[in-house]
């Protein structure tokens, strides 16, 4: 039986799906707007229980999913969605033992991700022009116990890249086209690319890019998802869906030859 122990990240979830996720310690409180729930009555309890605020009202109390965190993330910018960071972690083959670069940190959420995928024998170098965006991805895998599988450089990707060697190299900035020769400096043969892009002239730009600098086999994909309302006799869409966030790029880089 999995049991809770103090220092331990938890969440509650009400019967609307509202989360709350913090760590576990002892004398500590969760307030939330139905009721206080003290951390000294979850240590030690067994996680998939119910538990009751001192006003009466249930939450379900659990180890918080990786999709629970990234969209609880912290942030003062868009992230990008769990709907595209899986798909995005399945093409760049981000398993343990991986190293990943990725230019854009923001507020850390796919480098959390990433992180959370590369496992204790991964890294993670991730870019950024922006230092109060990385202080603030910092905190977020720091609340997490992630922060050190985590390289963070401060640094214009026009300068190139420090790391090399990586299997995959993954660019949430604007014009990700001009970078594709450091991109070849930083990838091992073979490596992957990706990238995030909101609009179509970008896109363009980025294909016609790709072919110059010998990258092979691009995927270009949008990912929609919809939800349904779980009741059984009633079972239906919901009214709104996550539809378009942004266009996804893939490639494989080519060996150039004479």
């Amino acid at each position: 039986m999995d049991i809770s122990q103090p220092g331990d990240l938890v969440v509650l979830i009400n019967p609307s799906q509202r989360c709350h996720i913090f760590r576990l310690q002892p004398d500590g409180e969760m307030q939330t707007h139905r009721g206080v729930v003290k951390h000294n009555d979850l240590i030690n309890r067994p996680f998939g229980t119910l538990v009751k605020t001192h006003l009466g009202y249930e939450f379900s109390f659990y180890k918080p999913t990786l999709r629970d965190i990234l969209l609880h993330t912290r942030r003062q910018s868009q992230i990008i969605f769990p709907k595209d960071i899986g798909y995005i972690l399945l093409r760049l083959s981000a398993g343990p033992g991986a190293r990943i670069l990725e230019a854009g940190t923001g507020s850390g959420a796919l480098t959390t991700a990433l992180a959370w995928a590369v496992g204790d024998h991964g890294h993670i170098f991730s870019y950024d022009r922006r230092a109060d965006m990385q202080e603030l991805a910092r905190l977020n895998l720091h609340q997490v116990d992630l922060e050190d599988r985590v390289t963070f450089r401060l640094q214009d990707i026009s300068e190139g890249f420090i790391d090399a060697d990586l299997q995959a190299v993954f660019l949430d900035v604007h014009d990700p086209h001009h970078y594709l020769k450091h991109v070849r400096n930083a990838l091992q043969n073979g490596g992957s690319f990706g990238a995030i892009l909101p609009t179509t002239g970008q896109v363009s730009a980025l294909l016609e890019a790709l072919e110059l600098h010998h990258f092979s086999h691009p995927d270009v994909c949008e990912i929609l998802l919809r939800f349904y309302k779980p009741v059984p006799d009633r079972l239906r869409p919901t009214d709104r869906m996550v539809a378009h966030t942004g266009y996804l790029v893939f490639a494989r880089m080519l060996l150039e030859t004479s």
